[in-house]
């Protein structure tokens, strides 16, 4: 048995607990675990964390940021055992990386507004690694891929390689949704999949152009099509109708009431 942290918790009852668990009387779980094991855990603690902001959960919110927390801490703590860096080597690197690349904070550096922030933020990365030869889209495979392509358009917009309005990128859509269809036409699998890819990458730079996140608006449509279906299932229900022998125009009428119920916004 291990004595636990006694309240009021803080950060150093975190690293204790964590301690404990990788400890000669720890969890079983836990000691068996990698960094490469535990990286899936990083993922989907951030996407729960983003749940709850998405819902504006106070309570579940912090909640999810303790389980992040824990992740961070947890590899922290693997990473000290195996005698290499540690939690404050990991918080060292952060408050130096903010208060060098914040220079118009920390010192009397003036920004005209937060694109110049961007820019400057940029340019520091630059001087930190002069010697590093670094590829213009320096991005982390593992991104969802609404989320990568609208990093690719901010690092292009900062290249001054952009469109000027969001009329302009709309035209693109409009362009690259005909060859869609051409595509489909031809029933040429090959060329469907890659027009199909093109108007996602240009509907995501029209998000960006109307200071939309495309991931956020996305992940909004998936919630509002669950919600509608799993009302339309319910109103099946009360009407005593079997979905199985429906017709697709007798679906598409429950669809329609559910929509029609809906508040105006």
């Amino acid at each position: 048995m291990v004595t636990p942290p006694t309240p009021p918790y803080n950060f150093s009852s975190l690293i204790q607990v964590v301690d404990a668990l990788l400890g000669p009387k720890g969890c079983p779980w836990d000691k068996m675990q990698t960094h490469t094991t535990l990286a899936r855990y990083i993922v989907e603690e951030a996407y729960e964390c983003v749940e709850a902001i998405e819902n504006d959960d106070d309570t579940h919110m912090s909640e999810e940021l303790g389980d992040l927390l824990f992740q961070v801490v947890l590899h922290s703590q693997l990473s000290q055992n195996n005698n290499n860096f540690n939690i404050n080597t990991v918080i060292t690197k952060i408050v130096n990386k903010m208060i060098t690349r914040h220079p118009h904070v920390f010192s009397d550096l003036k920004v005209a507004d937060a694109d110049e922030v961007l820019k400057n933020w940029e340019l520091q990365k630059k001087k930190e690694k002069p010697n590093v030869l670094k590829k213009t889209f320096d991005l982390p495979p593992q991104l969802p891929a609404l989320m990568y392509s609208q990093k690719i358009g901010e690092k292009t917009q900062r290249l001054e390689f952009d469109w000027s309005r969001p009329e302009q990128v709309l035209e693109k859509v409009d362009e690259e949704l005909l060859e869609l269809k051409q595509a489909i036409k031809n029933n040429h699998n090959k060329n469907i999949q890659e027009e199909l890819g093109d108007l996602l990458f240009s509907v995501t730079q029209l998000s960006r152009h109307l200071n939309l996140d495309a991931e956020q608006s996305l992940r909004n449509a998936n919630k509002k099509f669950i919600t509608r279906f799993d009302a339309m299932m319910e109103l099946c229900s009360e009407q005593s109708l079997s979905w199985k022998e429906l017709t697709d125009n007798q679906k598409e009428s429950l669809w329609t009431e559910v929509k029609n119920k809906e508040p105006i916004l």
